[in-house]
């Protein structure tokens, strides 16, 4: 009876760090907010927040950082076939939940679409990929995404394989081997930044591994930030992080964003998770910490059926700046609004009975 009690206590979720949480939640704010204005800007240099893309590589630095608190002294107790269906849990539910979302979008969007130049066979094909996270960038009307009902999902796509990776390689190795492949995969994202002008790629075929190079640095650094255990203590608070991590995805853009971007990726972002892991959190900001970590991943992956939307919207009909400034913010809102839906109605539950399920038969194992 014992050894079920440990491996149910084994799958508990361990305590939040709130500022990360909450600063998870400003960066796809930031995602959304940028997805809107790459429509309109087609310019990078007239977008105010030209570098939200850059949200993503803060996801992998903090992704990299919380999987190491989280498994690292118990992915060998737990063993790889249960760190693996946590991490489908915690992960593919709202991944099915943005491949259907983009389906619809796809088949009913009233403001554009050319669905004929599409067998039905194909659409199937394509979403079937998408539900399985298996890359198939054939879709023209979608941009040619990796994931053409869900642009978002080329992040997960690779969040997938660093936990892959994580669980065969990373946890085993020790702290001078992690350091010595963050410095290999720092060099990667120089020569991305180099090579392409930017490291805005890997969501598409031809920039497939930029994608690589950019989860590569950024889990390792978060992971490496973990295991030396460089938390600095500061008082910023929630408050100061999240206008620190906002100018990041301001900062101008310029010919200089070979340089800029991977100076960012490579010290600014590592610096703000350490900067979060040691902060100190304000009481009265804990409920908006916790809203804002919660409802992070819901709108990141429900939030781009809308924007194929309201890009043909603009694209035909060209709506004057109110009108836009209007539909903008209310659709920043409904997102919001919507993925609070999506995670309260679907998600969340979900993930319950699927986790509870798991419990309940491992307490009756012997």
């Amino acid at each position: 009876m014992t050894t079920n009690n440990s491996s149910v206590t084994i799958l508990q979720t361990k305590q939040h760090f709130d500022i990360l949480d909450g600063l998870r939640g400003v960066a796809a704010l930031a995602v959304v907010i940028f997805h809107f204005m790459e429509w309109i800007f087609t310019d990078p240099s007239k977008n105010f927040i030209g570098h939200g893309f850059l949200a993503v590589d803060f996801f992998f630095c903090l992704s990299g950082f919380v999987i190491g608190y989280a498994y690292d002294d118990r992915i060998a107790k737990m063993g790889l076939r249960n760190f693996f269906i946590s991490r489908i849990i915690r992960l593919h539910p709202l991944v099915v939940a943005g491949s259907v979302l983009g389906l619809l979008a796809f088949l009913l969007d009233p403001f554009g679409g050319h669905l004929e130049l599409y067998s039905t066979g194909k659409i199937i094909l394509a979403f079937v990929c998408s539900l399985f996270m298996i890359p198939l960038p054939v879709i023209a009307d979608r941009a040619f995404n990796l994931f053409s009902f869900n642009a978002p999902a080329w992040s997960l796509f690779w969040e997938y394989i660093a936990n892959i990776m994580y669980a065969f390689v990373l946890y085993r190795i020790t702290r001078s081997y992690l350091v010595i492949l963050t410095i290999l995969s720092a060099f990667a994202i120089c020569y991305v930044g180099y090579n392409s002008g930017n490291l805005v790629g890997g969501w598409s075929g031809p920039t497939f591994w930029d994608g690589f190079a950019r989860i590569s640095y950024s889990f390792l650094a978060g992971l490496l930030i973990y295991r030396s255990n460089w938390i600095i203590k500061n008082k910023l608070g929630f408050g100061g992080l999240s206008i620190l991590l906002l100018l990041a995805f301001i900062m101008p853009s310029s010919e200089w964003n070979w340089l800029t971007e991977p100076l960012v990726v490579l010290f600014y972002f590592p610096l703000l998770v350490a900067l979060g892991a040691g902060s100190v959190l304000n009481p009265a900001l804990k409920k908006i910490c916790v809203f804002s970590g919660n409802i992070s991943y819901p709108l990141y992956m429900t939030h781009y059926a809308v924007l194929w939307m309201f890009g043909n919207y603009y694209t035909n009909y060209k709506p004057d700046n109110s009108q836009l400034t209007f539909i903008v913010i209310s659709g920043v809102i409904l997102l919001v609004g919507f993925a609070y839906i999506v995670m309260v109605v679907y998600d969340i539950p979900l993930r319950k009975y699927l986790n509870d399920k798991r419990k309940a038969k491992l307490a009756m194992n012997k």
